[in-house]
C-alpha cells in the first residue's frame, strides 16, 4: 500500500528557504525596530571638489599629511600626502591592515612584494626590513591606484613631488 503525501505534510515537512519563505515578513513592528542598524560611530564625511583642490594646493606650499578621517570610531583612515624628493629607508608590511592609494599629482615608485629579508616587528602586528628579494617596481603617475593587501612588503620613492591619497583599512 503506497502511503499518500498530503501538501499540509509536505508544507510542515519542508524548509522555510526551500519553500522562498522568509522569516521578514513575521517580524513584529518592535522586532524590526529592534534589528535597525545602529546610528554610524563617526558621522558621514563629505569633501567636496573644491574643497580638496584647497587641500592639495595647500599641501604643494608646505608638504606633509592632513588627516581627512582619522579612523577614531572607525577602522578607517584617509591622509592627503604631499611629499617632495622622499625615499622610504625600509620595506614596511602590516598584518592587520591594507592601503589604497591614490596619485592626485605628480608621480612615484613603489617597490612591492618579494621576501622581507631579516624583518622585525616594530609593533605589535607592523614589520619592517632593510630589504625584500624579488620586490617589484610600479611606477605610478597623476589618475593611478595601487591597492596593497595586508602583509605585502611596500616601500615608496619620490624623485620629485607626489601628492597622493591613503586610505588604509585596519582589521584583526
Amino acid at each position: 500500500m503506497t502511503k499518500r503525501t498530503s501538501r499540509r505534510s509536505f508544507l510542515g515537512s519542508a524548509s522555510a528557504a526551500a519553500l522562498g519563505l522568509t522569516a521578514a515578513p513575521l517580524l513584529t513592528k518592535k522586532a524590526a525596530a529592534q534589528s535597525a542598524p545602529a546610528a554610524p560611530p563617526v558621522p558621514v564625511q563629505t569633501i567636496p571638489a573644491e574643497k580638496l583642490a584647497a587641500l592639495v594646493e595647500a599641501a604643494h606650499k608646505k608638504p606633509g599629511n592632513t588627516d581627512l578621517a582619522d579612523g577614531k570610531g572607525t577602522p578607517i583612515t584617509m591622509v592627503l600626502t604631499n611629499e617632495v624628493s622622499k625615499a622610504a629607508a625600509e620595506f614596511e608590511y602590516h598584518q592587520h591592515r591594507d592601503h589604497i592609494f591614490q596619485i592626485l599629482d605628480g608621480e612615484t615608485t613603489y617597490y612591492l612584494g618579494g621576501t622581507p629579508k631579516t624583518p622585525r616587528e616594530t609593533k605589535p602586528g607592523e614589520f619592517l626590513a632593510p630589504d625584500s628579494e624579488g620586490a617589484k617596481a610600479h611606477e605610478l603617475k597623476k589618475g593611478d591606484y595601487i591597492f596593497i593587501p595586508r602583509m605585502t612588503p611596500h616601500k615608496r620613492v619620490t624623485k620629485a613631488s607626489v601628492t597622493f591619497i591613503l586610505t588604509s583599512a585596519t582589521s584583526n
